[in-house]
């Protein structure tokens, strides 16, 4: 019926409503079937009775004609069908025994809608904080497959307001080609029970008017046998969309494997991590001294219990990125009193959203967070501390690292050993060098005994003097043995050809700095022999 409006009719229609009348006809029609398909009270079925009976008494009147034989009444359900092809074809239907809200429901092929006078409870989905809803432009509609087929295809037309153009068109773009303002799609389960998370059908493609548009792949798994997840997400459709009055068409392509989906379009306005942290920061601070009556209620004496707590510590670190804190937040269903930085949190669930708490892994969503006031206090006031703990009274005090004490003597090299000829072996930062008929032979484990005594120099077998030894004092603990690495150097006389000057001193890190220097005895040395092959570049 509505199809066979002329423009008069059509913007009696809208102007009865307070819809806008402005446009051309094809622009009017898609408003008047929007109308009808989502508004229809008993007042517009009247209103829309009354005008087809206007004109098409006229008609009758006019022109003596019988009316069509009641078989052809079928023909006029296809209404999608005529007006894809831009064209409005006029039925001269009898307006006895017409079932209004069976012939508006059938208008979009796939998403078929019950009457409005059964009463149905609607899909709910759940509230996104990165999007702000501004204009539904479909309601949650369930994907009705038209056949047997495993692949299906739901199309739907749409025009959007000149309002809601001049919002997406004057939003500012978060990156190039994405608009804040956009006109997303939203894919669920069927399920009335309880507002319902984004979930896709197998098999999804998306064409907006003559373009597909993307769809979020699959993360990639490295685990065997674990089927990949797919991030469920809003999908803009904005930079496929005719941003005039013209109309807009959607084709949702979906498999048809036994569960039910509902799709709906919805106006958003995408926000940023800082945007939301900013509108924490307004409503979402928890005053100092209703987190001091907090921290005396965790901490309060059970007369019925036998332990009872005195303190409780909380680390001034986040437990998300292993930094100090900035915005202390966490949220009012948790039991813990740990906080964690806000801005990571935020900027984590912008990239991948799962909204979990990072100290007890259970949710943790926008709308329950909370920044801790004394908290924030506290890391203004205690800079030089990286742990607080609460007291029974609600005060807290800092708890700071102790320095770890050195009872070694500080010293950088000590030599433990001289040559036989005299000649003292320097340290590797020493002004003397050893001497080039000196070789490098091998590496010697020396152990330095506690107890001072006498003795001789090693000797090794083939070699006719003693071998001089050198190394250098490490820190430990007095009364307990010491590891040290030492280089040996064989004497190898010049009859024998001599070893060329290959020098490769051994060294050791984190060498304290030297306040004084001991004398040390004599001691025995313990030798186990090791091969060893001079290092380049030492």
């Amino acid at each position: 019926m509505v199809m066979s409006f002329r423009v008069s009719d059509l913007q009696m229609l809208l102007g009865f409503v307070g819809r806008s009348k402005s446009g051309l006809k094809h622009e009017l029609v898609t408003r008047a079937l929007q109308l009808v398909q989502f508004d229809c009270s008993p007042e517009v079925f009247k209103k829309i009775k009354e005008l087809y009976e206007t004109r098409y008494n006229k008609k009758g009147s006019d022109v003596a004609q019988p009316p069509p034989p009641p078989q052809h009444r079928a023909e006029a359900l296809p209404l999608h069908s005529s007006y894809d092809r831009g064209s409005a074809v006029a039925r001269t239907l009898p307006t006895t025994n017409i079932d209004y809200p069976a012939l508006y429901g059938k208008y979009l092929n796939g998403l078929g809608r019950l009457p409005p006078k059964v009463a149905k409870p609607e899909v709910r989905l759940v509230k996104l904080p990165f999007y702000t809803t501004l204009d539904e432009l479909l309601k949650p509609t369930e994907l009705v497959p038209q056949n047997n087929e495993k692949l299906q295809e739901s199309p739907c037309i749409f025009a959007l307001t000149p309002r809601q153009v001049e919002l997406i068109r004057n939003s500012r773009d978060l990156q190039p080609g994405v608009k804040s303002v956009q006109v997303v799609l939203r894919i669920c389960y069927t399920d009335t029970s309880s507002p319902q998370e984004d979930q896709y059908p197998p098999n999804i493609a998306v064409k907006v008017n003559h373009s597909y548009c993307s769809v979020p792949g699959y993360y990639p798994s490295n685990k065997p046998g674990v089927e990949p997840k797919r991030p469920c997400r809003p999908i803009n459709l904005t930079h496929l969309m005719y941003l005039s009055a013209a109309t807009n068409r959607i084709t949702v392509t979906w498999g048809n494997y036994g569960k039910s989906y509902s799709v709906g379009l919805y106006l958003v306005r995408q926000m940023t991590s800082a945007e939301l942290l900013q509108r924490l920061k307004t409503i979402g601070i928890k005053h100092p001294e209703l987190c001091k009556a907090l921290v005396k209620e965790k901490l309060r004496l059970d007369p019925d219990s036998e332990i009872a707590t005195t303190g409780v510590r909380v680390s001034l670190i986040c437990p998300l990125v292993k930094m100090r804190l900035s915005v202390p937040c966490r949220a009012e269903t948790c039991a813990h009193l740990q906080c964690f930085d806000a801005v990571f949190y935020l900027q984590m669930n912008e990239k991948k959203p799962t909204w979990m708490c990072p100290v007890c892994d259970k949710p943790a969503p926008y709308d329950q967070l909370i920044i801790d006031g004394l908290l924030s206090k506290i890391l203004t006031e205690c800079e030089d501390a990286d742990e607080i703990e609460y007291l029974v009274d609600g005060s807290w005090c800092p708890i700071r690292a102790e320095k770890e004490r050195s009872c070694s003597p500080q010293c950088p090299i000590l030599v433990l050993g001289e040559s036989p000829w005299g000649e003292r072996l320097e340290t590797p930062g020493g002004n003397h060098r050893i001497p080039e008929w000196f070789g490098l032979e091998g590496t010697c484990r020396v152990i330095l005994q506690s107890h001072s005594c006498h003795g001789t120099p090693p000797t090794v077998p083939g070699c006719s003097k003693p071998r001089p030894t050198w190394s250098w004092a490490l820190p430990g603990i007095q009364g307990q043995p010491q590891l040290l690495w030492a280089r040996c150097a064989r004497a190898c006389p010049p009859s024998q050809g001599g070893i060329s000057p290959q020098y490769s001193l051994w060294h050791r890190e984190a060498i304290p700095c030297v306040q004084s220097l001991h004398p040390l005895s004599p001691v025995p040395l313990q030798l186990s022999w090791s091969p060893f092959r001079p290092c380049k570049g030492l």
